[in-house]
């Protein structure tokens, strides 16, 4: 029986198994696409029917119809657009709002830490369900109402600055559920206008959230510096609303979302998804660590908090290039090698550029490293689930593997910040950061070896483009 008879069949016999969420419309197979296919039929022929998948099939044949630019970039740009706020409004600013916070003793470093981590938490729990809404909603819908939600839950903060549980409400959850579509939207709309230069797409689309990161960063240390907290939220949170409706009004679908299922269970019996979930959920243990503790380490070694919101921002400005160069490499490297090597970079960075900045110099050699390392893991992770597992459930897949990133999220900056009090707070100085720089990087490095593993079980051959 030829491959193209095989899959035919298969998707007879299983099109209630295989309804999926989707990011493009699925077509049948062009006669192009068969006759060419056809010339691979010797090897498809020794192979069991089981060990096809029709939905990887069909999603690399549907993909030879994307436009691959033209109109596609201006909804590229406004997705970055999006990814600028949702971002800057997100966990790679709350270091500067926490210091600040600090300052005016609002609450430890472990429970600030706590509600910066429950925007990014919430942003992962909610992942498949908003799968689900943006197939309901559309694309745009979804992404007006996202932008609305962040916008008014910076406003709100505004009011809540000397409230923990206020700060909790409307920063933490609110800016959450805000992030958590804007995430998902931008996430996924690559997929559905490119397929040779997706990695590039992914990384345009995450280098503006790099960039309003580290923008936001300058921004909201220089309001807080001339008009405290309170209004630096609300400025901020107008901003959001003004330039970020716009550009959520342009982002819409290329074709419509056919009927999905809620998850597909059946990833989880291929062992490399299980591998890049696992591996996933414990990089973000660490990941987020540099971003939350970097004013407050300089602060520590006694340089000035302008200083430390200057790390972030140059932090950050490193993670918008990473992201950029990691949708070049996944292009011309592999996803699923750029993943490695953002993983590698990162882990080496903590265990040992961090331990030894004892100075501004060193310090800020580590934050463009890190922050570099870090841009290219996330803008490079959709582009690898839609390469290994098929653009047309790259949302639920997507989705799947984001939800468990839960547990990091919430738990990995606050984790360090009670290893931090632990060793004698901020006041002991890098003595106490120390083990909380180690617990980072060894997560990093653990996360890294079960993405090497899932490369071995593709390729045995160091040199392939996966």
């Amino acid at each position: 029986m030829s491959r193209t008879t095989q899959i035919t069949s298969l998707g007879r016999d299983h099109d209630l198994e295989c309804s999926v969420t989707t990011s493009i419309q699925l077509q049948p197979l062009p006669q192009s696409e068969i006759q060419q296919r056809d010339t691979h039929q010797h090897e498809a022929s020794d192979r069991e029917p089981s060990d096809i998948d029709p939905v990887l099939e069909a999603s690399r044949a549907a993909d030879d119809d994307v436009p691959d630019g033209g109109y596609a970039w201006v909804v590229i740009f406004a997705s970055a657009i999006v990814c600028f706020w949702f971002t800057g409004n997100g966990n790679y600013t709350w270091g500067v709002i926490q210091n600040a916070l600090l300052e005016q003793k609002l609450a430890s470093a472990a429970t600030l830490s706590f509600i910066g981590s429950l925007s990014p938490t919430i942003m992962a729990a909610l992942a498949i369900v908003n799968a689900r809404v943006i197939r309901w909603l559309g694309i745009r819908l979804s992404a007006i109402i996202g932008i609305v939600l962040l916008g008014a839950a910076q406003l709100t903060s505004g009011f809540s600055t000397h409230s923990v549980a206020g700060q909790f409400i409307t920063r933490g959850v609110g800016v959450g559920l805000g992030m958590s579509l804007c995430f998902m939207v931008t996430s996924t709309i690559p997929a559905q206008y490119f397929s040779r230069k997706r990695g590039l797409a992914n990384g345009i689309v995450s280098a503006g959230g790099g960039l309003g990161a580290a923008i936001l960063s300058y921004v909201l240390d220089a309001l807080i510096q001339r008009f405290g907290v309170q209004w630096a939220y609300r400025i901020v949170g107008i901003m959001t609303l003004v330039t970020g409706l716009p550009a959520a009004w342009i982002m819409k679908e290329r074709t419509t979302l056919p009927r999905v299922s809620f998850i597909e269970w059946r990833l989880f019996k291929d062992l490399k998804f299980v591998l890049i979930f696992v591996a996933g959920a414990i990089a973000t243990f660490p990941l987020l660590v540099p971003a939350f503790f970097l004013p407050f380490y300089s602060s520590s070694i006694k340089l000035p908090s302008s200083t430390g919101a200057a790390l972030l921002s140059g932090y950050n400005f490193s993670s918008a290039v990473g992201r950029i160069l990691g949708g070049f490499c996944s292009d011309n490297l592999g996803p699923l090698n750029t993943l490695i090597i953002s993983l590698i970079l990162s882990a080496v960075s903590m265990l040992a550029l961090w331990p030894a900045s004892t100075t501004l110099v060193p310090l800020a050699f580590f934050a463009v490293i890190n922050g570099a390392s870090n841009g290219m893991y996330f803008a490079t992770v959709p582009t690898a689930v839609g390469n290994i597992f098929g653009s047309a459930r790259v949302s639920v897949a997507l989705g799947m593997i984001v939800t468990g990133w839960g547990a990091g999220y919430l738990m990995g900056a606050p984790i360090a910040g009670y290893i931090l009090d632990e060793h004698g707070g901020s006041e002991a100085g890098l003595k106490a950061f120390r083990p909380a720089m180690f617990y980072a990087g060894s997560l990093a490095m653990g996360a890294t070896g079960f993405l090497i593993l899932m490369r071995s079980r593709i390729s045995s051959s160091l040199l392939a483009k996966l």
